[in-house]
């Protein structure tokens, strides 16, 4: 009998869902852009729910043009595009403001005085993170703080907080499982990389409860079952791993010093440094590659955070060119 695995790729430009047979060849796959929003210069937002309408159209959508039955499909395994940052009430789903996207730069005043409270070092040495806008941990605190209510919300146990990964599979499972894998939990600036735990003295700074944010599990664990009003079948979610990571491991590095590119939204580098927690000279970070049957691998990386985004502008924001290829 054939099976399947369903992939949930769920980008900074685009959500898409690629079936694999047992071969790993792909059956099918099916793409949606969705929108970006620039309130300000130097923010960038997502609406959390076109991100989650258009991750389950595309889903629907592989599987009809498939033809697969969906008995046939064993498990569904989530990428995502890291630290971008949603707070959502934890019984109607709904998010409280817009996604914060990796992109936005708002925050940089808020690591700014982390610095000045002498914590930089401390958030290197803690997280393996360079102090920056880029990561979770001072969108959370934004969001807190500047959303009517959203502290008070937060402190009775009304919200949740998390990265992509955690919304879909909360909107996902059956169980509205409220998890993170410990790949895009590396990339909050809240979690520390030896202990595996949220890191107290950091969540104090950025003035974040701890029981907003999710369970860490491993990369590769079953965390929840797809409702059954989605498909009819309670598919189990049996992976969650951040898109540059997957990548990592989709290009075959395992082994310390094997090294992959993506040139995506962005230009990420990452070098596997198997399970040695490696310090760079050199401002790359040092950040979870994945953590399986509570074994954590590690890497380094280099991010440019501008790539394929320039081309988006230019054709959306700018309206240079018509299309992409014309770049």
């Amino acid at each position: 009998m054939a099976s399947y695995i369903l992939a949930l790729d769920q980008g900074t430009t685009s959500s898409r869902a690629i079936l694999f047979d047992q071969q790993q060849n792909i059956i099918g796959i099916s793409q949606k852009e969705f929108t970006q929003h620039y309130p300000r210069e130097g923010w960038v937002e997502h609406d959390p729910m076109e991100i989650y309408s258009s991750q389950y159209a595309v889903m629907m959508e592989v599987i009809t043009q498939s033809g697969v039955e969906v008995s046939d499909i064993k498990g569904i395994g989530i990428t995502n595009q890291r630290e971008t940052t949603i707070l959502w009430d934890k019984k109607t789903g709904r998010p409280v403001y817009n996604a914060i996207v990796w992109q936005c730069r708002r925050t940089a005043d808020l690591v700014d005085e982390l610095k000045k409270k002498g914590l930089g070092e401390y958030i290197r040495e803690a997280t393996g993170l360079v102090p920056d806008a880029y990561f979770s941990g001072t969108k959370m605190q934004w969001i807190l703080q500047e959303i009517p209510g959203a502290r008070e919300r937060a402190e009775r146990g009304e919200l949740c907080a998390g990265t992509v990964d955690s919304f879909l599979v909360y909107h996902l499972t059956n169980e509205r499982a409220h998890v993170t894998d410990a790949t895009n939990a590396s990339r909050t600036m809240l979690l520390n990389i030896r202990s595996m735990e949220w890191d107290e003295e950091l969540l104090r700074a950025m003035e974040i409860p701890q029981s907003i944010l999710p369970q860490v599990v491993d990369s590769s664990q079953i965390v929840g079952t797809l409702k059954t009003d989605i498909l009819g079948r309670a598919i189990p979610v049996a992976a969650l791993v951040g898109d540059q990571q997957s990548a990592l491991f989709g290009q075959g590095c395992v082994r310390p010093g094997m090294t992959k590119n993506t040139y995506g939204t962005g230009c990420f580098m990452l070098m596997s440094t198997g399970t040695s927690l490696v310090r760079s000279a050199n401002n790359l970070v040092t950040t979870v590659a994945r953590r399986v049957d509570g074994q954590v691998s590690y890497a380094l990386e280099g991010s440019v955070f501008v790539a394929g985004a320039a081309v988006q502008w230019l054709r959306d924001e700018m309206g240079l060119i018509q299309n992409a290829a014309e770049s």
